[in-house]
C-alpha cells in the first residue's frame, strides 16, 4: 500500500494585483498534519499565487522526504482554483503568459521527483486550512 500525502494549497492577491500570499498544508497517511506553510509572495496577482502556492508545497514535500522515498508517495494537490487545477491536469491552456515560467517549474519537478502526482480541484470549503494560512500571509505582508 502506497503512502498517500495530500498538499492543500491556497494562493490570494487583495486587489489583482496587489499584496499576495500562499498558504500550505500538508497531510500523510492517516490524516496527521506534517507541515503548514504561509509565505507573503509582494504584490502579484491571483493565479500567479495559487500557482506558487502549489510551487512552495512541492518544494516543501521535497525537504520532508528522502529522494527514494518521494518517488514512492502518491501525491494529490487539491486547490480551489479551478482554473490551475485544470491546467495542471492538462485540461485547459495557458493564455495568461506570466503562468508559463510557473507551470514549467511544476511540470519538471513532476517529471523529476513527482512521478505520480495528481491535481484536484476542492470546493473553497474543504481548504479553509490553506486559505487562513495565505490570508495570515497577506495580512503580514501589509
Amino acid at each position: 500500500m502506497k503512502e498517500k500525502i495530500i498538499i492543500f494549497t491556497d494562493g490570494g492577491a487583495r486587489g489583482n494585483p496587489g499584496p499576495a500570499g500562499v498558504g500550505i498544508v500538508i497531510v500523510g497517511d492517516e490524516g496527521k498534519v506534517l507541515k503548514e506553510v504561509s509565505e507573503f509572495l509582494g504584490k502579484t496577482t491571483n493565479n500567479f499565487a495559487e500557482y506558487e502556492a502549489v510551487i512552495i508545497g512541492l518544494q516543501t514535500v521535497k525537504k520532508l522526504f528522502s529522494k527514494d522515498r518521494l518517488k514512492e508517495l502518491d501525491i494529490e494537490v487539491k486547490l480551489d482554483s479551478q482554473l490551475v487545477a485544470r491546467q495542471l491536469s492538462g485540461e485547459y491552456q495557458i493564455k495568461e503568459e506570466t503562468l508559463f515560467p510557473q507551470f514549467i517549474k511544476i511540470h519538471n519537478m513532476q517529471v523529476k521527483d513527482f512521478p505520480k502526482i495528481k491535481f484536484s480541484h476542492i470546493p473553497r470549503e474543504k481548504n479553509k486550512e490553506a486559505d487562513r494560512l495565505a490570508n495570515k500571509a497577506m495580512d503580514s505582508g501589509r
